[in-house]
């Protein structure tokens, strides 16, 4: 019956976080500091950047080379601006380098994980370790899609057929197998005869079921079956007659209704599925669910029998040995089949 990375920002730079830089001051010839290299050990004690600015200009600067005879005069040096006194003292380069460090991993190290936590958020449950859930045994349907209705026939339950009426084709509203089915021989998909549909009963009852489709004269029955890997043998019928009265008839004379009715073959107890509730339901139609209780013969068995206008459902899922039918992929089945239906 439906599916990201983020890479982390590289390392930013003193100047691209914004953080202060300290210019480097233009000192004219005659009044240019001296290197530390040139200042006696006693002085050199003292950081160049905390120096006050009467000492830092009364240190002597080596002399200029002389300019050649003929050469134009150097042109005047910029005045040296003091620092205010009361300024505060830069934080030296490393401290910013480090602070640029720490800011760009942190970037990172956010970027990193915003990413990761969205792109675990976009996955799918089973796609992430330690979420996945195991398969509630569901069968693999194919894409389903109404069939096509003659020109100008309405649904079978809008308001411009009160009847309701199922102008499709009976075959193409037939459920189709899920992945991995072995198709049934005689339980093709197309037109079946009064009496491969009695074939669903148990021997005894034939006759008198048989006697009840005479009285009511169904327009159509068509079926299909399958078996899936797991030896669950699925059969599908749609019986339509001439009118909802009809169909409906056929469903109380059946004796369906609190309990299953006319027992079908291979079954021993059914009685009312309490897995299926109102929920599963759908508009317009009125499903009645069973499965057999325990103890049980050779096979399991879960029915149910669906009535959908002018037309009634019958639905069977069977497993042989001493395991149950699953309950989930036989609601599957008859949930898809009723949507067809309606």
């Amino acid at each position: 019956m439906s599916e990201q990375t983020v890479t982390p920002g590289a390392g930013v730079t003193p100047e691209e976080t914004g953080a202060p830089v300290t210019p480097e001051a233009t000192v004219a010839p005659e009044k240019a500091e001296v290197p530390a290299a040139a200042v006696a050990p006693e002085e050199a004690e003292v950081p160049a950047a905390t120096a006050a600015p009467e000492e830092a200009e009364a240190t002597a600067a080596p002399a200029p080379h002389p300019v050649p005879e003929g050469a134009p005069p150097l042109p005047d040096a910029p005045p040296v601006v003091a620092a205010p006194a009361d300024a505060a003292p830069r934080p030296p380069r490393r401290v910013l380098r480090a602070v640029a460090r720490w800011t760009a991993a942190a970037l990172a190290f956010g970027v990193l994980g915003t990413g990761t936590a969205f792109g675990i958020a976009s996955l799918e449950r089973t796609d992430v370790p330690g979420l996945a859930t195991e398969g509630d045994g569901r069968w693999d349907y194919p894409e389903l899609s109404l069939p096509a209705l003659p020109a100008g026939s309405p649904r079978p339950f809008s308001p411009g057929n009160p009847a309701e009426i199922h102008h499709a084709d009976l075959r193409e509203l037939l459920l189709p197998a899920p992945a991995g089915a072995k198709p049934d021989k005689k339980l093709t998909g197309g037109w079946i005869s009064t009496e491969t549909f009695l074939d669903a009963y148990r021997e005894q009852d034939r006759r008198s079921v048989a006697q009840l489709l005479k009285d009511a004269a169904p327009r159509h029955i068509a079926a299909r079956g399958w078996t899936m890997p797991d030896g669950t043998t699925s059969r599908i019928y749609l019986v339509r007659f001439n009118s909802t009265a009809f169909a409906s008839l056929m469903i109380d004379d059946l004796n369906v209704g609190s309990s299953a009715g006319t027992p079908l073959a291979r079954t021993d107890t059914t009685d009312l599925d309490p897995a299926w509730g109102s929920a599963n339901d759908i508009e317009n139609l009125s499903s009645f669910v069973f499965t057999e209780q325990a103890p049980f013969g050779a096979e399991h068995v879960r029915q149910a029998y669906t009535l959908a206008g002018d037309t009634m459902a019958l639905v069977v899922h069977e497993r042989p040995g001493k395991r149950e039918a699953a309950r989930i992929p036989f609601q599957q089945t008859l949930v898809l089949q009723n949507q067809l239906l309606a």
